[in-house]
C-alpha cells in the first residue's frame, strides 16, 4: 500500500534531515571539523582505539577475549551458571536425558581442565602482569572450584534426586553443609574469578591511558557496538567498559563527553600490524560523536532559561538483611562485603542491562585508581585472606 507523500512538505523535510546534503548533516560537518584535533577514543567489544586527532595514527589497546587467563577463568566462573543450568532443564523437561548428557559432558571436561590448572600454567605460561606474585591462590582457588564441581557432578548423576535448587545452593553455591566437603561458598570463587578478570582489564587500559597524557576535558570518547548480551552495557552504570574508562580518567572526563552507541560502527581488527580498517573508520566515528554533540548542543541555543539536563550521578543502594529487591547494582562496603557481591552476581544475571563479567569490575577500576593503578594492593574477595583446601 502506497503512503501518500506531499512533495513540497517532504522537501521542507528533507532540507533539514534529509541525509548528507541536509541542515543537520552541514551543522554535524562543522562541528566534526572544529573538534577536528581532540582526542578520540573508541571502544568496541574487544578494543580500546585512541585517534590522537589532526590525521594522527592510531593506537590500539585489545582488553577482552584475545588476553591472557580471561577465557581460562571465565571456564570456571561458568561452572556456577552451568550446574544451574541442568537443575533448570531437568525442572522444565523431566522426561528427558539431556542433562544427564550435558552432566556428563561437563564432568569430563571439568577433571580435564583441573589437570591442567598448575601454579606454573599461571605463572609461566598464562603470565598476566596483574596476577603476579598470586599465581598459587589462583590455582589452588580453581583447584578447589573444579574439584567441587566434579563432587556435585558425581553426586547428581548418581542420584537425580539430588538435582534441586535447594541441594545446589546447600552444598556448593553458599557452602551450608559439608554434604560434598565444601569449605569455602562457590560464589566467592565466581567473584574472585570475575574480579581478576576485571583488574587485568582495568590495570592495562589505566595504565595503556595514562602513558597518553589526554586532557580529558576535551577527550571524545564512544563505546560502540554490542557489549556482551544484546541487551546489556548500554547505559554508563551497566557499562563496565564505561566505569574503566571513568577510573582511568580519575573521573576528570564529564560524562556528557561519553557516548555509549550500541548501533555505533564498529570494525574487526583481525592483524593487529593492519591499522587499514581502524584508519578507515575514523571520519564515521568522529561524524557519530560530533553529530550527538551538536544536538545537544542546540538546547542552550534554543531553550536558554529553561532547566538543563545534567548527567546525575548514581548513588549504589546499600544492601541490608532485609534488603528483598533492587533496582540498580549494589554499593560494596569493601572486600569481605560478600552480600552485596553475591547480589550483584544475582543481579548481572537477572538484569539484561548489564554485562554478566561485570558484576564487580567497576570496583576492580576503583581499587586500582585509588592504588596507583598497582595490582598488588588491591584486596581480591574471595581469594585474597582465603584458605581453599588442596585435594578436594
Amino acid at each position: 500500500m502506497t503512503v501518500y507523500q506531499n512533495p513540497e512538505l517532504v522537501a521542507l523535510f528533507e532540507t533539514y534531515t534529509g541525509g548528507p546534503s541536509g541542515i543537520g548533516a552541514d551543522l554535524t560537518r562543522v562541528v566534526a571539523a572544529a573538534d577536528a584535533g581532540a582526542p578520540l577514543l573508541v571502544a568496541t567489544a574487544t578494543d580500546l582505539v585512541l585517534y590522537p586527532g589532526n590525521g594522527a595514527a592510531p593506537s590500539v589497546q585489545g582488553f577482552r577475549m584475545g588476553t591472557r587467563g580471561f577465557k581460562e577463568l571465565a571456564a570456571v566462573s561458568h561452572l556456577g551458571p552451568a550446574m544451574a543450568s541442568l537443575v533448570n532443564m531437568r525442572r522444565i523437561d523431566p522426561a528427558s536425558d539431556l542433562w544427564r548428557r550435558d552432566a556428563k559432558r561437563l564432568l569430563a571436561a571439568t577433571r580435564t581442565a583441573r589437570s591442567a590448572n598448575t601454579p606454573s600454567l599461571w605463572r609461566d605460561r598464562i603470565a598476566v602482569e596483574a596476577y603476579r606474585g598470586r599465581e598459587d591462590a589462583v590455582a589452588g582457588m580453581l583447584d578447589y572450584g573444579c574439584g567441587l564441581t566434579i563432587r556435585y557432578l558425581e553426586a547428581v548423576v548418581a542420584s537425580e534426586a539430588r538435582l534441586t535448587p535447594e541441594f545446589l545452593r546447600r552444598a556448593v553455591l553458599e557452602a551450608e553443609s559439608d554434604e560434598l566437603g565444601a569449605t569455602v561458598p562457590f560464589n566467592w570463587v565466581m567473584i574472585a574469578t570475575f574480579f581478576l578478570a576485571g583488574l587485568d582489564v582495568s590495570h592495562r587500559i589505566i595504565g595503556w591511558l595514562a602513558d597518553r597524557e589526554l586532557d580529558w576535558t576535551r577527550t571524545m570518547v564512544l563505546i560502540c557496538g554490542k557489549q556482551g548480551r544484546p541487551t546489556s552495557g548500554v547505559t554508563w552504570t551497566t557499562n563496565s567498559v564505561a566505569q574503566m574508562i571513568l577510573a582511568a580518567s580519575d573521573h576528570e572526563l564529564p560524562l556528557d563527553r561519553l557516548y555509549i552507541a550500541p548501533h555505533g560502527p564498529t570494525f574487526v581488527i583481525s592483524d593487529p600490524g593492519d591499522l587499514a580498517p581502524v584508519r578507515a573508520a575514523e571520519g564515521e566515528l568522529r561524524a557519530l560523536w560530533s553529530y550527538t554533540r551538536a544536538i545537544s548542543d542546540l538546547s542552550p541555543t534554543m531553550f536558554d532559561g529553561y532547566p538543563r539536563y545534567a548527567p546525575g550521578a548514581c548513588t549504589p543502594p546499600v544492601v541490608t538483611e532485609r534488603t528483598s529487591e533492587l533496582s540498580e547494582m549494589p554499593a560494596i562496603a569493601g572486600p569481605d562485603d560478600m552480600r552485596a557481591m553475591v547480589t550483584r552476581l544475582r543481579m548481572v544475571q537477572e538484569d539484561p542491562r548489564h554485562l554478566l563479567s561485570g558484576c564487580v569490575a567497576d570496583y576492580a577500576a576503583e581499587q586500582l585508581r585509588r592504588n596507583g593503578n598497582d595490582p598488588r594492593l588491591a584486596v581480591v574477595p574471595g581469594l585474597d585472606g582465603v584458605v581453599y583446601p588442596a585435594g578436594l
